[in-house]
């Protein structure tokens, strides 16, 4: 069976770390199995979508590096939608409905106050034929509700009805229909709700596998009826466990929090954020992985936790400083050259600070250094000046290399006594202004002889 997922954002906001991590799953499912990967738009809630959104996820998503082999978006597909919701009219499994959401909280604490679960009791369905058309006439709008599968031959008297899947990270999985009210699938105003458009599209598309957040789980058992319903064979589910934030927080678009626009925007690196969204939370270590081809190779849907996983930025400083300290010079080239870092000084001025950045953009602060000056953070005391003043006496001829860093060191040791920290740190704040930063070695020969003796103080 070739494989077929698909990731469904509404474009209501920009994505946050916990969206990304169901895209993130569906992408890695689908390339450990050769498959396709499917974005699609959920957009039927056209007051609220946004093609801006819509852009802002797919440019996200990019930046990640997961690139899908379709685009879908809802808007355009309603007449299939419409053609299902006709042919469960007809069969009788789609049925109108009038309460108002005040009758249906009211209906609801009854039960609950009888210690009755809140179930919707179908009362709709004894309405006859005229007084449906009467309520119609009158202006009245119905919603529409999906008759589940749960009794024989009276749908008012509903006995236990188990749903079971192998759910592909939980495990075996058992919804019982009879506990659930009957879900609507078309609103007042014919807008269609999540169910209907989300089946219909993963029947046309065929999809095989469903890989999202545990807050579906209970969902999938009406899902998976409505499946049948239209005659197609429901695709295996899969159902990750939450992101939180730090403090134990859900995740929102509308709050914005962790949103991957400003991770990107606040430096971290894509596949930093890639390897902690899918690596917490499960089995594996949690490090930081170049591709997603390599992250491919660790990720197991069955070692992923049950319960939620909290998603702590500190842990993603530390991916993205192990990334940085790893990358060539041609892996960050274009964002160095935005920095104003070019020319051909700037390879081996990247290989020279990259084990001191935390993030790409940490470069241009030595940039400054090299190509301005001294940075104005520490002061040097007098005997400290006058040692530095004799040292620069000292500086070797050019050219310069890697070794003259060396030369000139052991010169001024010889003439100086000095030795240790007492010798290095004057010099190393003469030339950076900073009391650590990148081998002084690496950096003598970018700032060179003249550079040098320009900081002379």
């Amino acid at each position: 069976m070739s494989v077929t997922v698909r990731f469904a954002p509404s474009p209501t906001g920009h994505i946050h770390i916990g969206n990304a991590r169901t895209a993130l799953f569906n992408a890695l499912f689908a390339r450990q199995h050769g498959g396709r990967f499917i974005l699609r738009f959920d957009d039927t809630d056209t007051v609220r979508s946004r093609r801006e959104y819509a852009d802002g996820i797919a440019a996200d998503l990019e930046w990640l590096g997961v690139k899908p082999d379709m685009v879908v978006r809802q808007s355009e597909r309603f007449g299939l939608y419409d053609a299902a919701a006709d042919r469960l009219r007809q069969a009788g499994l789609l049925y109108p409905c009038f309460e108002t959401p005040e009758e249906l909280e009211r209906r609801r604490k009854i039960l609950l106050s009888r210690r009755l679960p809140p179930v919707y009791g179908r009362e709709a369905l004894r309405l006859t034929k005229e007084q449906t058309e009467e309520k119609i006439a009158a202006g009245v709008r119905p919603h529409w509700r999906f008759l589940l599968p749960n009794f024989d031959a009276d749908p008012f008297k509903p006995h236990r009805t188990d749903v079971h899947w192998d759910d592909v990270i939980r495990g075996p999985q058992t919804i019982d229909l009879a506990s659930m009210s009957d879900p609507v699938l078309v609103r007042e105003d014919g807008g269609y709700l999540y169910t209907l458009p989300s089946v219909v599209d993963d029947i046309d598309l065929g999809v095989t596998h469903v890989i999202r957040g545990d807050d579906h789980v209970t969902n999938t058992g009406a899902q998976i009826a409505l499946f049948r319903a239209l005659g197609a064979n429901e695709p295996q589910f899969g159902h990750h466990n939450l992101l939180t934030t730090a403090s134990g927080e859900g995740l929102s678009k509308r709050s914005g929090a962790l949103s991957i626009r400003s991770l990107a925007e606040a430096g971290q690196e894509p596949m930093a954020v890639a390897s902690l969204a899918v690596l917490i939370g499960t089995s594996a270590p949690v490090v930081a992985h170049r591709t997603l081809a390599d992250l491919a190779t660790v990720f197991d849907p069955a070692g992923v936790s049950k319960s939620a996983a909290k998603f702590d930025p500190a842990d993603l400083d530390t991916l993205t400083r192990a990334i940085v300290h790893e990358c060539s010079f041609n892996d960050v080239s274009e964002r160095l050259s935005a920095l104003g870092i070019a020319g051909p000084v700037a390879e081996p001025f990247w290989l020279a600070v990259r084990g001191n950045c935390d993030k790409v953009s940490d470069a241009a602060f030595w940039w400054r250094v090299v190509r301005d000056g001294p940075a104005d953070r520490v002061t040097l005391d007098d005997n400290d000046v006058a040692f530095i003043r004799d040292a620069f006496d000292l500086l070797p001829p050019e050219p310069w290399n890697r070794e003259t860093w060396k030369v000139w060191t052991d010169a001024v040791k010889q003439a100086s006594g000095r030795k240790g920290r007492a010798l290095f740190m004057p010099l190393r704040i003469a030339l950076t202004g900073c009391e650590s930063g990148p081998e002084l070695a690496d950096l003598l020969p970018l700032l060179g002889r003249a550079g040098t003796q320009a900081r002379r103080p």
